[in-house]
């Protein structure tokens, strides 16, 4: 499938940056109420599981992962839906479900006395939550390009992440101090109520019909996102590792304000998206992803071998603002293998490599954290960062 055969199968959104930032807008809104719910128990339930639960740091990165696999599990359905019956219905699925996640959550905070118990229902409510996430990103992207054109799938991903990130960057912080007011029960409460919030921002906007074609099988769209998923993976374990154990790495080390690196992090990918997401569109997805993954790799050698906190948070800042463009560079890559009948599958197929990593990498971590400690965990992260550009070179080298 050509560039221009794909392209031409959607309306060409001519114009500037802004004209894209305008149509993409409403939904980046309703998309930045969705994930606060999943930002605000980032920091919590890790100290949650190891703390009130007594489980340890394997329970920890099976708790993180399992919302992953989830996700990973469930990105074929929300790919053909999206391509079948229109990516708003898959936006709004996803946000009941993530209410319905809230439930479990509260579920687990009534067995608490039996840890056992109060695990399987909050590994419930992460399963729940990993198929809203599934639906929500995966539908908000395939609605933002059809909006936008697939000319400008950069910048669709670049606004939709920076949505993301902004509300991981802020949701975590205020999860921290709800937790410290009205514990776990809080977070239960509030992942219940946030989600409807957002979807009564999305039932009004208009949805964009399916694309005519034929559909290509979710396995071979999966085989034609192959590499730029794979580039995707591994640039991804950086985002997982902080996630899932920089709140253990602060205790570990005696610091104070682990919370704030979620802030740093979400702080430099959103420098990076407002200042840079036209450059994947403008100069070619591997050539962004190979500086960006080097940008990656020096934060999360900075948090492995920082003394201070604000060396942390530097390594925080690095690492979102490479991790930032990654995305959508390799994403770029990735639209433009595939037919437009079949967007909304490719775009579940390349978001699918992001599960994979971080369903695999973070219970890889949780067993390296308890036999290196956990700042081993940024090591692994940076390691596998350079291992990406190894794929962003392929990618030059096939374009």
């Amino acid at each position: 499938m050509s560039n221009s055969s794909a392209a031409g199968a959607l309306p060409a959104a001519h114009g500037p940056a802004r004209s894209v930032f305008a149509q993409v807008l409403p939904l980046a809104l309703a998309v930045f109420v969705g994930f606060f719910m999943i930002g605000l128990p980032m920091p919590v339930l890790p100290l949650y599981v190891d703390g009130a639960l007594a489980l340890g740091a394997l329970a920890v990165g099976v708790v993180a992962g399992v919302q992953f696999a989830a996700a990973l599990l469930s990105r074929a359905y929300a790919g053909s839906l999206a391509d079948r019956r229109g990516a708003k219905r898959a936006v709004a699925g996803g946000f009941i479900l993530g209410s319905v996640a809230g439930l479990f959550y509260l579920l687990a905070e009534d067995l608490s006395p039996r840890p056992q118990a109060a695990l399987a229902a909050l590994l419930a409510g992460r399963a729940l939550m990993g198929c809203a996430e599934s639906l929500i990103v995966t539908g908000a992207l395939s609605w933002g390009v059809g909006r936008a054109g697939p000319q400008n799938a950069g910048r669709v991903m670049a606004w939709v992440g920076v949505a993301i990130y902004a509300a991981y960057a802020l949701g975590a912080p205020a999860g921290m101090r709800l937790y410290g007011v009205a514990g776990f029960t809080g977070i239960a409460w509030a992942t219940v109520l946030i989600p409807l919030a957002a979807l009564a921002l999305v039932l009004p906007l208009r949805g964009v019909r399916a694309a005519g074609g034929s559909r290509s099988p979710f396995y071979k769209v999966l085989g034609l996102v192959l590499l730029p998923g794979l580039g995707l993976a591994l640039s991804s374990v950086g985002f997982g590792v902080i996630t899932a154990f920089v709140s253990l790495l602060f205790a570990q080390r005696g610091w104070d304000g682990a919370a704030w690196m979620f802030t740093a992090f979400g702080g430099g990918f959103i420098l990076a998206r407002v200042f840079f997401a036209g450059l994947p569109d403008k100069l070619g997805g591997a050539r962004v992803a190979l500086a960006c993954v080097l940008i990656e790799a020096a934060g999360q050698w900075l948090i492995w071998s920082g003394a201070t906190p604000a060396r942390a948070y530097a390594g925080a800042l690095l690492t979102g603002a490479g991790y930032s463009l990654a995305f959508p560079a390799f994403g770029v890559e990735a639209v433009r293998r595939v037919p437009a009948a079949s967007r909304g599958a490719a775009m579940g197929a390349y978001v699918a490599f992001l599960d994979v990593a971080l369903g695999l990498s973070s219970p890889a971590a949780g067993w390296l954290a308890g036999a290196q400690g956990y700042g081993a965990v940024y090591v692994m992260g940076g390691a596998c960062a350079l291992a990406a550009m190894v794929v962003a070179m392929a990618l030059r080298g096939r374009a």
